[in-house]
């Protein structure tokens, strides 16, 4: 018996996936055209993918404008989308600087969520005392209207990049942490069970099986707080900042200066897509595995 145990069991035969049956031989002339037929249905939809928000993007401001002529709305109340353009040329040195300043201000927050957050979340996840004691804290912490938690911050800290920087950090911090405190703490108890009879410590079931299991929520929360910080950032910058977009649509909107109000709108929203992008590139990188059944479902569906 123990000559038998020391010898290893035979790998088991790889299962032939969805891809290797589409080049099988063997397959009938039916199945073949059924496999034609989905991926050029796929590859159109991936072309559709592509320009479907260019189509919607273009269409939303096609209709803004046709809107604002056809019942001649005034240029205080409604600009129509090329007087905001005009403005971003007109003014488009300040849009940049401060452009600039909110996008900073905005990632240092951010950054220093993502590692609280993710750091705080693991701590949760992986004990229930933790999960239990914290997460009323987190809920009321998450509940304060952080507009009015701006001027103590300005009281603390002073008018300036400061409290930008951390009403950044508050309002998308809360969503990196339950995120990421659901992904380990839904690790399945008959894992763990298993776990710890090979004999892995506790750190090493969040090591190698927590954390994975947490990475999908812990990207679909990072989608989620880069847009959210944008916001805190903006709220910090129009109570107390000399600069930043937050500060230049005051001023434009004490000047009555409404199409530079909208072009700072459109300049924070390009610059929140963009961020939300990247995250998006970055999660397809590193947790592609996770969106992997959906091809699959696909396929499936064509009868393969």
């Amino acid at each position: 018996m123990a000559s038998d145990a020391a010898i290893p069991a035979a790998a088991p035969a790889p299962t032939p996936t969805r891809r290797t049956a589409v080049a099988d031989p063997s397959m009938s002339p039916e199945a073949m055209r059924r496999l034609q037929a989905m991926a050029i249905a796929q590859r159109r939809r991936r072309r559709l993918q592509a320009w479907l928000p260019w189509m919607v993007i273009i269409g939303m401001f096609a209709v803004w404008e046709a809107g604002v002529h056809a019942f001649n709305v005034q240029q205080f109340v409604l600009p129509a989308p090329s007087a905001i353009a005009q403005s971003m040329v007109k003014w488009w040195v300040p849009l940049l600087d401060n452009s600039w300043q909110t996008l900073m201000t905005t990632l240092i927050g951010f950054g220093l969520a993502v590692i609280f957050g993710l750091l705080l979340g693991i701590a949760i996840g992986s004990s229930s005392l933790l999960y239990h004691g914290l997460y009323p804290l987190l809920i009321g912490f998450n509940s304060v209207p952080k507009v009015a938690v701006v001027p103590i911050l300005v009281i603390w800290f002073g008018i300036g990049t400061v409290p930008a920087v951390i009403t950044a950090f508050m309002i998308s911090f809360f969503p990196i942490v339950v995120n990421v405190a659901t992904g380990i703490a839904t690790v399945e108890p008959e894992v763990r069970d298993v776990l710890r009879a090979l004999g892995a410590r506790p750190s090493d079931i969040i090591r190698k099986v927590g954390l994975p299991r947490a990475m999908p929520y812990f990207f679909a929360s990072l989608k989620i707080a880069i847009t959210v910080a944008f916001v805190g950032s903006i709220i910090a910058e129009t109570v107390a900042a000399n600069k930043g977009i937050g500060h230049l649509m005051i001023l434009a909107s004490s000047r009555f200066d409404v199409p530079l109000v909208f072009a700072g709108l459109i300049v924070t929203a390009v610059m929140g897509v963009a961020m939300y992008v990247a995250a998006v590139a970055i999660e397809n990188r590193t947790t592609g595995w996770a969106m992997r059944g959906q091809n699959d479902q696909q396929l499936s569906a064509a009868g393969v």
